[in-house]
């Protein structure tokens, strides 16, 4: 397990490994449906993020990458149909999520906090090429943004 969550509760961990599956089905949905090649996306990039993250959350992306899959397709049925109202409590898991990441090391939650910001923006804009996201992993303005 990740030694910045080890004081944190079972329920707070799993949350925290769950982000980038919660990140990526509210990107990735709209109009009540996930979009099927943003979700593509979202699975090659958690593989992505195992070896392309910043060294210090390699090993948090490792462990999310075992079952995100299937995090993924969970959390598409529980808030399915995916409406305003279920996006909005899909948010609110997102939101604690953040919360949550404040209570770990600060330099970690913070790196955290902005993989998770960089995970939606990949996400949404998904149509990019993964070559692009491999020369740039960082925002370039005016290429990448």
């Amino acid at each position: 397990m990740i030694s910045q969550f080890e004081k944190l509760p079972v329920k707070e961990k799993e949350l925290l490994l769950k982000a980038p599956a919660l990140i990526s089905v509210f990107v990735s949905s709209s109009l009540n449906e996930v979009n099927a090649a943003r979700k593509a996306d979202a699975i090659k990039l958690a593989h992505l993020k195992t070896f392309t993250a910043t060294p210090l959350l390699i090993p948090y992306y490792i462990e999310v990458e075992k079952n995100f899959k299937e995090k993924f397709e969970s959390i598409v049925k529980q808030y399915a149909p995916l409406d305003k109202e279920k996006r909005d409590e899909l948010k609110k898991e997102i939101d604690s999520c953040y919360l949550i990441a404040e209570k770990v090391d600060k330099f970690y939650g913070h790196a955290l906090q902005l993989s998770f910001n960089r995970y939606a923006k990949h996400v949404q804009h998904g149509d990019r090429p993964l070559l692009e996201y491999f020369i740039f992993p960082y925002p370039v303005p005016g290429f990448t943004d």
